[in-house]
């Protein structure tokens, strides 16, 4: 599946969601790095049964070595939609692929 998201990438067969838009500005990520970081990736989460539809959460990085989580959806739409896109807290996440369990005290 993953060479399938690349491909669509790869080929501009992809759109954001206004809330990946608005949180591509705020973190000043842009187009070139959501590529880069895209042919460097792999899957990290799957969510087949997301409420608003099948999706995953890639983790790639760009050719400056910035870590980007990349929520997508399956590539069975004619558009990949990006969903979101982040750089990961180191805080939140080990080796930015797995998710830290928070400590209870």
């Amino acid at each position: 599946m993953i060479e399938e998201i690349r491909q669509k990438v790869r080929q501009n067969q992809f759109e954001f969601s206004q809330h990946a838009v608005n949180q591509s500005i705020l973190r000043q990520i842009s187009v070139q790095e959501l590529r880069e970081a895209m042919e460097q990736s792999e899957i990290i989460e799957d969510y087949p049964a997301d409420k608003y539809g099948a999706s995953c959460l890639l983790l790639g990085f760009t050719l400056i070595n910035r870590a980007l989580h990349i929520h997508c959806s399956y590539p069975s739409r004619p558009l990949l939609k990006i969903i979101t896109l982040y750089e990961p807290d180191p805080n939140l996440w080990i080796d930015f692929k797995s998710r830290r369990t928070p400590d209870v005290n």
